[in-house]
């Protein structure tokens, strides 16, 4: 994980429409960056719904709340639209930024040892510095704990 205190690392991906996203596209506003294991499982779902229904919440706030999994765009686009989001989540499956922000690590699943992403959010602040971080957040509590902490 990445620490607090440093300048979060540019990136360009693809969201759920196939459109470029860079992080560099949102200087002057706080942003929720959060990494999730997969698109459609129950805690995945769980979190992006929960940002998704707080989205006007977070604008509110001058926050921008993006998703970054390893799954595919077409991934992403029926993600979305099966659970109606309303936020970014953006595609990568080369594992190019979640290596950047060191979130791909061992892990263990049903008694085994395997890589995946570690479910982590940052907060990056308006001039791009990375002012929270925690990794094995929960994911049914992770976009109200975030809210609160963009509010205080």
């Amino acid at each position: 994980m990445l620490e607090t205190g440093i300048k979060a690392p540019d990136f360009t991906l693809c969201n759920q429409d196939g459109k470029e996203v860079r992080l560099s596209d949102f200087l002057g506003k706080k942003v929720v960056l959060y990494f999730y294991p997969k698109d459609n499982t129950a805690g995945c779902t769980k979190q992006a719904c929960g940002f998704s229904e707080s989205i006007e919440d977070f604008h509110e706030e001058n926050c921008e709340v993006i998703g970054i999994s390893k799954d595919t765009v077409a991934s992403h686009k029926r993600f979305e639209e099966k659970q109606n989001l309303k936020i970014t989540i953006l595609a990568d499956p080369d594992l190019e930024v979640i290596k950047m922000y060191d979130v791909y690590h061992e892990k263990n699943m049903y008694g085994r040892k395997v890589m995946g992403v570690v479910r982590t959010t940052y907060l990056i602040d308006e001039n791009g510095m990375i002012v929270f971080a925690k990794e094995k957040v929960k994911a049914a509590t992770n976009p109200i704990d975030m809210l609160e902490l963009i509010k205080k």
